[in-house]
Formats: C-alpha cells, sequence, structure tokens
C-alpha cells in the first residue's frame, strides 16, 4: 500500500501497471524512481533506457528469467551482452558505463523502439478523456500529458533518445519522501509479473538484483572435515581430493535455484567450478558418482561425532525445508533409498533449469 497524499492521486499512481503485456512499463517507472531519488528532475529517454538495462542485466544475463514473449528489454539486454562481452555476473556500474560510451547504431536503435509507446501510455491512469485518436498522434498526445494537472511528469518535443521528462516538484518530494517504501511496491509488482512469466523458477524475490551473499561457510567446513575423515572422489575429475583446494559447488547451478541447500552443494577444486560456471553437469554422467559422495557423507554423521556437529551447524543455514531434512538425513537409510530420494527431489529442479535454457557441461579436460 502506498502512503496517501492530501495533493496527489497515488490512487491513479497505484494502476500504471494494469494491463502490461510486456515488462518494460515496470522497469521504466523504476528507472524513474531511481534517477528521481538520485535528485534529477529532468531525464532523458536514453538515461532511463540505460537504466532499465541495467536493472534487468542480471535478471536476463544470469538468471535467465523471461521478461514476457518477444519482450523487448529482455531482447535489448541480450543484444548488449553480445556487443559488449561483458559477463554476466558483471557489476551494475561497469554496464551502465558501456551503455554510456556505445555508440553502436542497433543498440541506438533498438533503445528507440522502447520510447514509442510507454513514456505516454505509462501515465493513462492520470490522462482521464484521452482517446485513440490523441494516442495515435504524439504531438496531440505530448500536448494532453502536458496540460493535465496531477500528471508524474510532463514530456518534452524532442525526438527519438534526447527526449525528456520532467517530474512535477509534488511527485519529486513524494518520491524523496516516501523512496523505500515505493520500491517495496515496485519489486513486489515486479515479483508478481516474473512469476507469471516464469512458474517453474524458484527464488524468484531473490533473483531482482545480485546476491549480496552466500551462506557456504558452514558446508565448507562440513566438506572440508569429511574430506579429512575417508577418501572424497570429485566426481567431475574421479581424483582423490585434498582440503588445500577445496569449492563449494552447486550441482544445480545457484544462478537457478537461488539458494545454498545442503542437498545441492558438493566440494570440486576451484579451476572446475570455475570451468563448469553456470552450467548443468550432465546428468547421466555425474548423477551416479554425485549420490555416491553424498550418501558417504551421510553414513559419517552416525559415525564421527564431529561429522555430525558440523551437520548440525549447516542446518541452520544450509537445509530448509524440514521435508526434505526429513527424507534425505533420516537415520537408516540403505544406499538405493538415498540414492533414490535425492534423485526425486533433484531431478525435478535439474529438468526445470535445463527447461528454462541452462546447457549442459561435461569436463572435457577430464575426458
Amino acid at each position: 500500500m502506498l502512503p496517501l497524499s492530501d495533493t496527489l492521486r497515488v490512487d491513479k499512481l497505484t494502476r500504471i501497471f494494469d494491463n502490461m503485456s510486456e515488462s518494460y512499463k515496470i522497469f521504466w517507472f523504476k528507472a524513474l524512481v531511481e534517477k528521481a531519488h538520485e535528485g534529477k528532475q529532468t531525464i532523458s529517454y536514453d538515461e532511463i533506457i540505460d537504466r532499465m538495462i541495467r536493472d534487468a542485466w542480471y535478471m536476463v544475463t544470469e538468471y535467465r528469467l523471461n521478461l514476457g514473449p518477444s519482450d523487448t528489454l529482455e531482447k535489448l539486454v541480450r543484444y548488449a551482452q553480445e556487443i559488449s562481452g561483458i559477463k554476466s555476473a558483471e557489476k551494475p556500474d561497469r554496464v551502465g558505463s558501456f551503455l554510456e560510451n556505445c555508440g553502436d547504431k542497433e543498440l541506438r536503435r533498438m533503445k528507440t523502439t522502447l520510447t514509442r509507446f510507454v513514456p505516454y501510455r505509462l501515465q493513462a491512469p492520470f490522462l482521464a478523456g484521452i482517446n485513440e485518436h490523441v494516442w495515435k498522434n504524439r504531438e496531440a498526445t505530448i500536448d494532453f500529458i502536458n496540460g493535465t494537472d496531477g500528471a508524474i511528469y510532463s514530456v518534452s518535443r524532442n525526438s527519438g533518445l534526447e527526449a525528456t521528462v520532467e517530474v512535477s516538484q509534488g511527485w519529486m518530494e513524494y518520491i524523496e519522501r516516501n523512496y523505500e517504501i515505493i520500491m517495496g511496491w515496485i519489486e513486489y509488482n515486479m515479483i508478481v509479473y516474473l512469476q507469471r512469466r516464469n512458474p517453474s523458477v524458484p527464488g524468484i524475490s531473490s533473483k531482482l538484483r545480485p546476491p549480496e551473499e552466500r551462506r557456504l561457510a558452514a558446508a565448507k567446513k562440513y566438506w572440508r572435515h569429511i574430506i579429512d575423515v575417508r577418501p572424497v572422489v570429485n566426481i567431475y575429475t574421479d581424483v582423490i581430493m585434498d582440503d588445500k583446494d577445496i569449492s563449494i559447488d552447486h550441482f544445480v547451478p545457484w544462478s537457478y535455484v537461488a539458494h545454498d541447500e545442503l542437498w545441492n552443494l558438493l566440494p570440486t577444486t576451484r579451476s572446475v567450478n570455475s570451468s563448469k560456471s553456470n552450467s548443468l553437469p550432465l546428468w547421466d554422467c555425474y548423477f551416479d558418482k554425485l549420490w555416491k559422495v553424498e550418501f558417504e557423507a551421510y553414513e559419517l554423521l552416525n559415525k564421527d561425532p564431529e561429522t555430525d556437529r558440523l551437520f548440525k551447524k549447516c542446518e541452520k543455514e544450509n537445509l530448509n525445508n524440514d521435508e526434505i531434512k526429513y527424507k534425505l538425513y533420516q537415520p537408516g537409510l540403505s544406499r538405493e533409498q538415498f540414492s533414490g530420494q535425492l534423485q526425486e527431489i533433484l531431478l525435478p529442479v535439474y529438468e526445470s533449469a535445463r527447461n528454462m535454457g541452462f546447457g549442459e557441461w561435461v569436463n572435457n579436460e577430464r575426458i
């Protein structure tokens, strides 16, 4: 719920995301609010669209979220990555710097397509009485918007990416006064929109921005101790591991699952983890090795007090589903039961990630 105002039509603001067929309305308004919060009252279309690309970058390139069928912003993000060579997990400022200095004609053409409707249609709830005849004429639409009391912003007559919007003083003050609440409202609407477009993807709320922290310290201590107690085979190289070069790998990539659950974690080396990156280990090649390594660790829980102690520390951060905890880590499971339970938990997640476009990987150096 957005804070009310004695002078502004907040009820109309709450309707700006009605009837969204593509994502650009919500990203446009988010960029506008961010820029206004930074103190910019007059903002060019170019600046807003660059911020939209930056805000959507991680969602599209790293998490591979679908922004909508044939979504214009998604295509723009993918093209920008293609011509820039910037990594999917790059920091937002690096993406923004590239966009500000890029003179690629096709990129500018694609950016211009976003200016044809959203700067005007976003404010439709404020434009009582506007008709389709006016909408079809850019100049008439600008006149209507600029003559409307209470609109969020007015629009300049400049063409293309050089055109600007000017946020009204009342809305500038409202944004500054209620910035955190407005951003929370935008994010809620974004989660609802993205979940509808990505119904089988877990952790949408964790995929609106780059991750701040991954909780792997307890899992790393757990696996390091197990490696000290008994031989553990690196499933990707078939080499016995040592505790000097250990990296915790997400079997199904973190960029899909957006969690650090223990049943999806295993030890490997830093070089292999880097090579695997955001790919899916080929199921037929690696799952049989995975469950055996995980089962050997499971066996130690009842034999080695220190393994049990470290496992209990992992439980606090790396086992958040009680049903899965009971199915996979209850005492007395046979090898066949453990393998079947792990496959039942992991395979649907794996297949869903594959359907989202995460490519399969084999350690070619091993082959």
